[in-house]
């Protein structure tokens, strides 16, 4: 199927006239903004300034709002808010009048939807890094997204969705299991999209974001997302009053911030437009065009195990740096003294393989490790956290394994497996670890101590995606993890290790 991707931020644009943006204004009032339910059918995008009568243009699709979740499928978060915080704001001001210079806005329209525009001071909180950071826990984390109800959600989803899967795994080269493992992570398929409001939570963070070292970078992040969600909602002849999503603006099943949807959605149900919030062919296309995209390699492995003696265990905690690239030749480790257990690697064949060593700590524990190849870093593309791409892989393994052993054969891709480490990964760890976590709750909340209704952050650069490094959007953005800080556990200490074992730094 020829594939309709989200319309560009450039461009494009739809005149209307004076009145129609007046109505606009009108219809934004700051009550009616703040309603979470009953969004008008048809509500109108934002207008373009009106200009002289222009030769036709291409038909476009109908107007389009984004149809409001039951309150059952989103978070019951308690959002506190300040209305009318953005009108006659100088910061605000100067972003209309860029926006009307490059994309051609109406001034008049713009101004009364962001005096619409309420701060949430919730979505503050929640990307207020706490004064006490708190402890990794691998299996804490595991054991959420691994629970019973997520793993029979994905299931189900798999087999109302076999056939788009199949499809989107023969025309992407992403497999099925790793597809269905995001958006089970995500939003457990579907049920929690989050209910703030996109615009509200853009603007408070592209103008009002916390005092952080990082500020400005994370101001530029959802600055850039809130001028493609402008565009986008014009372009698609959406309310961009209407849009629910998450607390940092991520939005639909698979949790795309606005400059990933501008990017990588595509129309994967063939009915001329994107609608990541209804459309599982949709979700289903736009997760696999992104992990393309972002260098998925078809048939390749994602992880693989290191073995647990202490001497393979050492040269691991000595090369983790917590960075998602994978940049060590697998031989340079090999010579150090890492073993695999992993016998179906043909070392020969894979010496000169890039690979970064993923440190999975839990308090009370010796750390365990794996290796990460490309696929890996491309999950960590969508949310840059080892603890989120190995959960991803591991839900989509256990899934298709209850598929099999439900029905085998049934529903099951016949692409060739692009990972080789079983779904329990490491290998002395069970699968059932033991945990207090509630399950239940989306993917981007920390990596410890999450509440269960915390709403999901990304999108991932672009996906999730939450806000990632990039793999949504393709800047920076509030990961809840970039990377993990090195926790020392029980593993053998390479300080007092000969210094022949330690592997040499690897090569830029």
């Amino acid at each position: 199927m020829t594939l309709k991707t989200a319309p560009s931020a450039s461009g494009r644009t739809h005149r209307t006239t004076l009145a129609l943006a007046l109505c606009v204004a009108a219809s934004l009032s700051a009550g009616a903004a703040r309603a979470q339910t009953g969004a008008p059918a048809n509500a109108p995008a934002v207008p373009s300034a009106p200009v002289a009568p222009a030769a036709p243009a291409a038909p476009v699709t109908p107007a389009q709002a984004q149809p409001q979740a039951p309150a059952s499928q989103g978070q019951t978060f308690e959002e506190e808010i300040v209305p009318q915080r953005y009108a006659n704001n100088p910061d605000v001001d100067g972003f209309i009048n860029d926006m009307v210079a490059r994309y051609d806005f109406d001034p008049g329209a713009l101004h009364a939807l962001f005096a619409s525009a309420s701060y949430s001071a919730t979505a503050v909180k929640l990307v207020t890094p706490s004064t006490t950071p708190g402890i990794k826990n691998w299996r804490a984390y595991q054991a959420r997204f691994l629970d019973t109800v997520r793993i029979n959600a994905g299931v189900k989803f798999w087999r109302a969705n076999q056939a788009t899967l199949q499809r989107a795994s023969d025309e992407f080269g992403v497999p099925p299991e790793v597809i269905v493992g995001i958006i089970g992570v995500e939003t457990i398929y579907g049920r929690y999209m989050g209910n703030f409001r996109v615009l509200d939570a853009l603007t408070t963070l592209a103008f009002d974001y916390p005092n952080t070292p990082n500020r400005a970078d994370r101001m530029a992040t959802f600055r850039k997302n809130l001028e493609d969600y402008l565009v986008w909602t014009r372009d698609a002849q959406i309310d961009p009053s209407s849009v629910l999503g998450s607390y940092t603006g991520a939005i639909g099943i698979p949790q795309f911030l606005p400059s990933s949807i501008v990017q990588y959605a595509v129309d994967y149900q063939g009915d001329h437009h994107i609608d990541l919030r209804n459309s599982t062919a949709d979700a289903i296309g736009s997760v696999a065009n992104y992990l393309k995209q972002n260098g998925w390699e078809t048939g390749r492995p994602v992880v693989w195990r290191i073995a647990s003696d202490a001497g393979s265990l050492g040269i691991a905690q000595a090369a983790a740096d917590g960075k998602p690239e994978p940049r060590w030749p697998l031989d340079q480790l090999l010579r150090s003294g890492l073993a695999l257990d992993q016998p179906d690697v043909d070392i020969a064949a894979e010496a000169s393989t890039p690979v970064t060593v993923v440190d999975l700590p839990t308090p009370g524990r010796a750390t365990e490790y794996m290796l990460g190849l490309k696929n890996f870093y491309v999950l960590t593309r969508y949310n840059r956290s080892f603890f989120y791409a190995l959960s991803v892989y591991q839900l989509g393994q256990r899934v298709k394994a209850q598929m099999l052993a439900t029905a085998p054969g049934v529903g099951i891709s016949t692409t060739k497996s692009t990972t080789t480490a079983p779904m329990n990964a490491p290998a002395n760890m069970p699968s059932n670890a033991p945990s207090n976590v509630p399950s239940g709750a989306p993917s981007s909340a920390p990596a410890s101590n999450i509440p269960p209704a915390m709403p999901s952050s990304r999108a991932a650069n672009g996906l999730n995606p939450g806000l990632s490094n990039g793999a949504n959007t393709g800047v920076a953005a509030p990961s809840p993890a970039s990377g993990y800080p090195r926790y020392n556990g029980n593993t053998t200490n390479p300080a007092a290790m000969p210094p022949a074992q330690l592997p040499a730094q690897p090569q830029p």
